[in-house]
């Protein structure tokens, strides 16, 4: 996760660089239920509605609750599917913030009304994202229900109500990409806390879909949109929250944006990103799904670390007999092609692995959705570059 405003704030106050701080242990994004109301072409767990067999019951999942605790893990982000379709949700969510967890909420909003908005109060969730792919007819088609764009507007609106922080959580794809400066304009009316954009991730509904994926250019300008945007809220004294996920190249790009804009601190901005480090997969970002199996993060369903039901995810988590867990926690990373010749491989640290594994079986293999060039970071262009286009699935380009 890459936190826009947090760096800009520092440009802006001309932060000196502090220490660097580890995290006492990795923020943990639960599947708590796969059943979701909703069928998404990028749904990542490939939910659907009906109830799956062999989820962690509610004794199930406290014990893992107390083992997370105890190993240091600081955040515990509930999701699904559609984690309020879960009975024990709120005695679930409830415990988590007793035990001194920030816990987050996210879901697609819809099942948020009049009926359960107390109890989702009550909670007292540090944080609810909400996914929203466009507006009206383009979220719809997204989410394959008519009347869910407003389902879920009316979700934040109670949110807002009830003093709970929301924010909007938005998956970048060429049918929806035109749509954004009027999402972000949205967010604005809507005096909305936080937005995140998610790159789109090569894994379950989003593999399928990857030839949807948008071309390198249009992720610049989207970068380029959301600096502009957030930088003006902060020169305006109303900074809210910015925050991409998903492509560790983002942390680079706002490095070039500075050195365009602010030449004079880029140098500092370097060694703040540096300091950053770029993709957390398998070192500070944990999935657990809803049959207790653990994995890098949530886009690597398909690569099982082991269950918790089998042994505690204290075990399983620094065990790095597991040759991609003893890959991701090498600094720097084993990573080939231009991630392995890229200068700036200290700040992104080597990208989303999960996409190079995706297409190419290899998880340390250049990851195709670097959207900066071979002379921006130092690449020979000596060697075979994945791509993946708008018209075809996956090919291989040789770089002139």
């Amino acid at each position: 996760m890459f936190r826009i405003t947090q760096y800009l704030q520092a440009l802006a106050e001309n932060k000196p660089l502090g220490p660097k701080r580890t995290p006492p242990g990795p923020v943990v994004i639960w599947n708590l239920i796969r059943r979701c109301n909703l069928t998404c072409k990028h749904c990542y767990s490939i939910s659907a509605d009906h109830d799956f067999p062999g989820e962690l019951n509610t004794d199930e999942v406290y014990a893992v609750m107390d083992d997370l605790k105890a190993f240091g893990v600081p955040v515990l982000i509930l999701s699904g599917g559609e984690p309020l379709l879960r009975p024990d949700i709120y005695d679930i969510s409830k415990r988590a913030k007793a035990m001194g967890f920030y816990v987050g909420l996210s879901t697609n909003g819809t099942l948020i009304d009049e009926h359960n908005i107390e109890q989702i109060a009550a909670v007292g969730y540090d944080y609810v994202g909400i996914s929203i792919d466009g507006l009206r007819d383009t979220h719809d088609k997204f989410r394959r229900l008519k009347g869910a764009f407003d389902a879920s507007m009316h979700g934040i609106r109670l949110c807002q109500q009830h003093g709970i922080k929301v924010g909007l959580r938005f998956t970048l794809t060429q049918d929806n990409a035109t749509e954004l400066p009027a999402i972000l304009d949205l967010m604005e009316e809507m005096d909305i806390d936080k937005f995140y954009l998610s790159h789109l991730n090569y894994a379950g509904r989003g593999n399928r879909n990857r030839k949807d994926d948008v071309v390198h250019q249009l992720t610049r300008q989207t970068m380029d949109m959301l600096f502009e945007r957030c930088w003006a809220g902060i020169q305006a004294g109303n900074p809210r929250e910015f925050v991409t996920g998903n492509n560790d190249a983002d942390g680079v790009y706002l490095l070039f944006w500075v050195r365009k804009h602010f030449p004079e601190q880029a140098e500092a901005m370097r060694a703040r990103l540096a300091q950053w480090g770029g993709n957390a997969s398998g070192l500070w970002i944990a999935n657990i799904d809803n049959l207790g199996n653990v994995h890098p993060d949530t886009f690597w369903w398909d690569y099982h670390l082991g269950n918790v039901r089998e042994r505690p995810f204290s075990a399983i988590w620094p065990d790095t007999s597991d040759p991609l867990m003893a890959g991701f926690k090498q600094q720097p990373r084993p990573v080939k092609g231009r991630c392995g010749e890229c200068n700036y491989l200290d700040i992104c640290g080597g990208n989303t692995r999960v996409r190079a594994w995706s297409l190419t079986g290899d998880p340390w293999a250049e990851d195709p959705a670097c959207y900066l060039d071979d002379e921006e970071i130092g690449a020979s262009g000596d060697h075979e570059r994945l791509q993946v286009t708008p018209y075809k699935r996956t090919i291989r380009i040789k770089q002139a």
